[in-house]
């Protein structure tokens, strides 16, 4: 299946609407409904947007879960109960709640960015201040990564 990759510039209209990269539309036409969910991540300071279909896979996986571990019950209250079904329009957009927008503090320039089975909303700020390669323990990373043999 053909999956989201890339990062794409734009900006919120006054409404609170984005514009879905075309890549990532041509996706979500061939593959997916238009109904997207769009929730605020667990940890980072960006939104998740997932086709409706990624989203039910994702919440199986959590009802497995006990609801009795502390990190469960923090994700189902960060990351459960700021989910909003959205459905993108015939021109492409969808919109963003805004209480979603205010949680983050989104400013107009945002950052979508593919994810594999789902995109990542941030604002430009945000992302240009939180991916510093110099920051990065590289040998670390290296083997961390080639331990997944990436």
């Amino acid at each position: 299946m053909p999956s989201f990759s890339g990062k794409y510039y734009y900006t919120i209209d006054p409404k609170g609407r984005i514009i879905v990269p075309a890549p990532f539309r041509e996706i979500i036409l061939s593959n997916y409904s238009t109904k997207l969910y769009v929730t605020t991540a667990a940890f980072d300071k960006c939104l998740y947007i997932y086709p409706v279909e990624e989203w039910s896979k994702h919440i199986e996986k959590i009802r497995t879960k006990p609801k009795s571990d502390e990190a469960i019950r923090y994700y189902l209250k960060r990351v459960v109960a700021s989910a909003v079904e959205t459905e993108m329009d015939k021109q492409g957009r969808i919109l963003i709640p805004a209480s979603l927008r205010q949680d983050l503090a989104l400013n107009a320039d945002i950052v979508l960015a593919g994810q594999i089975d789902k995109i990542e909303l941030w604002d430009r700020s945000e992302w240009d201040g939180s991916f510093n390669p110099e920051k990065v323990d590289r040998k670390d990373f290296e083997a961390r990564l080639a331990a997944y043999d990436i």
